[in-house]
């Protein structure tokens, strides 16, 4: 006897996959440990300190949240794992966890699970807090230097380095080599000193097919058009690529501007969205008050992404638009 089974047609969607959310955000984690491991080169043991404490906080505050609300526990999905993680790399490495743990509250409570829980956040949840902890300014503007023995849990009392970035904002090339502006061997938030072994994990996300090269090439190309275009030191090239390597550039353009609630979901919507996060990086760093634009330009357009997949949507297949009323000479409307 046939097996009609088969000949059932549920409602849509029809399309499955074996990706699911827990996959998708283990595959991001993983991409994050390059960095990481650079990070705890660089700074010591007290950079996995920060980041477990801030990835620990967001699962509790994820945790918690959901249990009063009495909504299912959904800390499994490895979603706030990811969140905590990508705060600590936007934090000096002297921050104090208290502070740490405040910007795990702010991410995960007011950004995310207000609005809904996953999926429905219009605002990177990760840059949003470091958005938040700048009201902390003397500790957000706070690098140790390379290679200082920090405690692992307790408040450091360190001096404030000079960062690539205030030397370009000036219009002076960092005494740090392009190398060493590659490799991450220079002061900075923890996780985004080093370019090569972020774009090692951007590699990796796109061969696993989490994210696409839209975005992030948009993004990177705008900003490195503009640097060539109009050097603030001397040496086109050499300032271009230094921008590139420095701040939170490859951070952001690879982990932040790629994140799937934030950011469109039409390939032309992300080629606009990459190329708006790029001219307002650059416009910040060029004329605004901080050297650093990349977070601020990605929550702007954060708020614009309904526009831009408004306008860059594609047509419906064989969707023909109505005719539009053309006013007659005696006042009416035709046809």
């Amino acid at each position: 006897m046939a097996d009609l089974s088969k000949l059932t047609v549920s409602s849509s969607p029809h399309i499955r996959h074996e990706d699911n959310t827990r996959q998708i955000m283990v595959d991001v984690i993983i991409a994050l440990m390059p960095a990481l491991a650079i990070a705890i080169y660089v700074f010591g043991p007290r950079a996995l300190t920060l980041t477990a404490v801030s990835a620990a906080g967001c699962l509790f505050f994820e945790w918690l949240y959901q249990r009063l609300m009495k909504k299912p526990v959904t800390v499994g999905d490895c979603s706030a794992l990811v969140t905590g993680i990508l705060l600590a790399y936007c934090l000096p490495v002297s921050s104090p966890m208290w502070m740490v743990l405040i910007g795990d509250a702010f991410a995960i409570i007011v950004v995310k699970q207000l609005y809904g829980g996953i999926g429905k956040n219009f605002m990177n949840p990760a840059l949003s807090a470091r958005a938040f902890l700048m009201s902390f300014p003397v500790i957000m503007t706070t690098w140790p230097a390379i290679r200082t023995k920090l405690p692992l849990f307790a408040t450091p009392d360190v001096v404030s380095s000079a960062t690539p970035l205030a030397s370009l904002k000036e219009g002076l090339m960092p005494n740090a080599s392009l190398t060493d502006l590659a490799l991450g061997m220079v002061g900075g938030s923890m996780g985004e000193i080093s370019a090569l072994a972020l774009l090692a994990g951007g590699l990796y996300l796109i061969s696993r097919k989490v994210i696409t090269f839209h975005t992030p090439v948009a993004y990177l190309g705008t900003v490195a058009l503009l640097c060539f275009l109009f050097p603030h030191g001397n040496g086109r090239v050499e300032f271009m690529l230094a921008e590139l390597c420095s701040g939170g550039l490859m951070l952001g353009a690879i982990f932040m501007a790629t994140d799937y609630s934030t950011s469109p979901v039409t390939k032309k919507g992300q080629v606009v969205f990459g190329i708006g996060c790029g001219l307002l990086t650059v416009f910040i760093r060029f004329f605004g008050n901080m050297p650093e634009g990349v977070s601020y330009s990605i929550l702007v357009m954060n708020a614009t992404v309904f526009l831009i997949e408004k306008v860059t949507r594609p047509r419906k297949y064989g969707f023909v638009a109505p005719p539009k009323a053309v006013k007659t000479p005696e006042g009416g409307k035709s046809k």
